[in-house]
């Protein structure tokens, strides 16, 4: 007779990797190398992807 071991069931993944947009974040293309700036807060409850060339723009960082 064999045995079963009991699998623990994990819950969903969050989208917690990025976080929220804000006003003043900036964002570039790495195809085509366009930048934009946010200056307006879309209301969005989770993080959404800003899209340029098909594909989703990465976040400039904040080096002073």
């Amino acid at each position: 007779m064999a045995v079963k071991k009991a699998v623990a069931k994990r819950a969903p993944k969050k989208a917690t990797a990025r976080g929220k947009t804000k006003v003043g974040d900036s964002y570039v293309c790495e195809v085509c190398g366009l930048g934009i700036t946010i200056d307006e807060d879309c209301g969005c409850a989770e993080a959404c992807d800003i899209i340029c060339c098909f594909e989703p723009m990465k976040k400039k960082s904040t080096r002073k």
